[in-house]
């Protein structure tokens, strides 16, 4: 027999009773809060204290009366997720962590926002390594996007899992929100995708204070925000008085949670820094309000002015019972796992993988051992590298900005997921079980909410996204965070050189590789053929804590006998070694063979080369001394020369010399361009002999980083 779901340990019925039962103390509980927040900004003379403040009501409605979570098992797999989009405003969390019993969130913690301790929970902006944070929230809009993937995890596992009786994953999404998230286009992006996708698990909650850093909202917006939320396939809901009325803002996020067919937005009217000498102006936004006032603030509220950061017994006592009640949450759904798997024991041991976050031990079995010997763009390797994966492992949350035919990742028999009712014109339909995502033309959406797919569960989700390497400069933003937080997502990036053709300059990534290759906790990984593919998958999916990008060629590249896909999660590796080499010449993905050709017309010259491949700078610099010194060759005075189509930043780091370009790309067909811009084996191996000559007239070039 299947379990009720419970409410913070009650039953699911409305919490109405219960909030009318302890409505005798909400007014107390609103000024220690608003009071505690004037504090803590006050404290070290900085923060967001207006935004906190005004939301002090809503934060009463989730926390005490609606959501559905566990302080003192705070990964407790069912959990309702809060995301603070507006983080900005992060002491309305930190606090609620504390007043309803996470652990973690003592009350000196609590007090260590903006101090300089090195260990404080409180930071600037709410980060996901810390009890009770679903996503790191900072750059505005991010965690709105974040909060649809949240629910996309949420259907998709509903639907792949939930038997009759039993809803194993039936949990709500709740995200909050500011003015300015409403602005971000990553935020309208998504908020447009969730409504498409009819996601009734996600609520978002707007802290409709009309007040940006500038000033008042009408400086720069003056839409109807409800009848765009409407059109965009949202259900509204208005609460006017959003500082006290917590009664009506539990009935709407009861309403919210009960949605049958749409995602609910609750358009919730407050004021920023309520109470203060700066309410309802942008000075509330980002500042402390300074002695006098939080003093005033206090004498208002029927607080001594000089007593500091007041909690009393009847407030703690208000939240008192959450633990307990969400240890009861946990425990009756441990006990629906177990009747699960009794009655359901393959598709319980599945789940319960799912939730450890692992792979199938034989996932490498199923990528190929040998590939065909004919030219092969490597954006294709990856559909003949990845796909078997993505049939057969449920993990893989595979997305697309709307490039399905240039991207290769369809494999036989894959299910969209949309909307089970949904039935498209050109016949592309699905369901919530699918696991191939038509993001549409949002590529900062699809990784933003691949981020958000990520975070449901360490791994249990392995999001892929796919679009052009260029538009990935859309994505950097969503990218960055994705790497920021350890998430592991994959990026399969495609036409990613000047070999991709007509499309030209708009399309050509000279600069991006650069980027992504400082960005921290990330793995680029160029690969110059189908084994190499293979190895860049193999080490994209065993970094499980570091977001990767497999960036990829839509022109046919040569197949390599002397890669090899072990050497990638090395990072670079020797493709043709030589005794006495006067040159080593480095190859890069796409243009990996090249480096092979030079060599060759090199030693008809009399000119002796050695070759490395170098597919990943980051894995390469995770390897020994020893090992990287075997690969260059530099510390033997042996020169390098790298040769890539990018901007060469970066390059001199392992190389003494570099054929790269300078300026943006062309529009020629892809031959054409490389011939355009000098990438012919003739034209290199000039460059590179006279290169060397020019060294053995000056021995100094030899610690100078050259671009030939």
């Amino acid at each position: 027999m299947a379990v009720t779901p419970l409410v913070n340990g009650a039953s699911s019925k409305s919490a109405l009773p219960l909030v009318q039962q302890l409505s005798k103390d909400h007014d107390l509980v609103l000024r220690t809060f608003r009071m505690l927040i004037a504090d803590l900004c006050q404290q070290f003379g900085g923060g967001h204290p207006g935004g906190a403040i005004g939301m002090a009501a809503i934060g009463v409605a989730l926390w005490r009366y609606v959501m559905r979570y566990a302080p003192h098992t705070p990964d407790y797999f069912n959990r309702d997720r809060f995301v603070l989009s507006n983080g900005h405003t992060c002491l309305f969390q930190y606090s609620f962590l504390h007043l309803t019993g996470y652990k973690a969130m003592t009350f000196e913690q609590l007090k260590s926002y903006h101090s300089d301790r090195v260990d404080a929970l409180c930071p600037g902006h709410p980060e996901i390594e810390h009890e009770g944070i679903e996503v790191t929230t900072g750059p505005l809009g991010q965690g709105v996007a974040n909060a649809v993937g949240l629910a996309i995890a949420s259907k998709n596992l509903a639907a792949k899992y939930n038997q009759p009786g039993f809803d194993l994953v039936n949990n709500h999404t709740w995200c909050m929100i500011g003015d300015a998230c409403l602005q971000e286009g990553v935020g309208l992006e998504a908020l447009s995708f969730a409504g498409h996708l009819k996601l009734n698990n996600l609520t978002v909650i707007y802290d409709n204070n009309q007040i940006t850093c500038d000033g008042s909202v009408d400086l720069t917006n003056t839409e109807d925000i409800n009848a765009k939320m409407r059109a965009c396939g949202w259900d509204v809901i208005d609460i006017e008085d959003g500082c006290y009325d917590i009664e009506g803002l539990v009935t709407a996020l009861e309403q919210a949670r009960a949605a049958t067919d749409k995602p609910t937005f609750i358009n919730v009217r407050t004021v920023i820094g309520l109470g203060s000498n700066v309410a309802g102006q942008a000075a509330a936004h980002g500042a402390a309000f300074g002695v006098p006032n939080v003093a005033d603030m206090k004498s208002a509220n029927g607080f001594h002015p000089d007593e500091h950061f007041v909690i009393g017994e009847t407030v703690r006592e208000f939240f008192a019972d959450l633990p307990t009640r969400g240890e009861a949450l946990v425990q009756q759904w441990h006990a629906q796992l177990q009747q699960y798997t009794q009655q359901y024991p393959e598709l319980g041991a599945q789940f319960q993988q799912r939730m450890r976050g692992e792979l199938p031990s034989n996932w490498k079995d199923l990528i190929p051992t040998s590939f065909p010997e004919k030219p092969t763009a490597s954006r294709a390797s990856t559909g003949l590298v990845f796909n078997p994966m993505a049939k057969e492992i449920d993990n893989f949350m595979v997305g697309t900005a709307d490039l399905s035919p240039s991207v290769n990742m369809i494999w036989p028999g894959k299910v969209d997921f949309q909307h089970p009712d949904l039935r498209t014109t050109c016949g592309i339909n699905g369901n919530y079980s699918g696991r191939y995502i038509h993001y549409g033309v949002r590529e900062h959406a699809m990784a933003a909410i691949s981020n958000g797919l990520a975070a449901y569960a360490p791994n249990t989700f392995i999001p892929v996204t796919s679009s052009f390497f260029m538009f990935y400069l859309y994505a950097a933003p969503a990218v960055r965070m994705g790497a920021l937080q350890h998430l592991q997502v994959i990026h399969a990036a495609t036409h990613d050189s000047i070999g991709m053709g007509e499309d030209g300059p708009t399309h050509q990534p000279i600069e991006l590789a650069a980027l992504y290759r400082a960005m921290p906790n990330l793995l680029y990984i160029r690969p110059g053929d189908s084994e190499e593919t293979a190895g860049a998958w193999i080490a994209a999916l065993e970094a499980k804590k570091t977001s990767s990008i497999i960036s990829t060629s839509r022109h046919a590249l040569p197949q390599l006998k002397q890669t090899r896909r072990d050497g990638v999660a090395r990072g670079a590796y020797v493709l043709e070694e030589a005794a006495d080499a006067a040159v080593t010449i480095i190859g890069v993905g796409a243009e990996l063979s090249f480096a092979l050709e030079v060599a060759g017309q090199l030693k008809e010259r009399g000119i002796v080369a050695r070759v490395v491949s170098f597919p990943c700078q980051r894995l390469f610099e995770q390897q020994s001394v020893e090992y990287k010194r075997s690969v260059l060759q530099r510390h033997r005075g042996v020169p390098a020369v790298v040769i890539e189509p990018y901007a060469p930043n970066g390059w001199e780091r392992y190389a003494t010399a570099a054929i790269g370009i300078r300026r943006f790309g062309h529009s020629l067909p892809g031959k054409a361009a490389y011939k355009f811009f000098g990438y012919e084996t003739g034209t290199m191996t000039d460059k590179v002999a006279a290169y060397l000559a020019q060294i053995g007239q000056d021995e100094l070039l030899r610690t100078e980083f050259v671009d030939l």
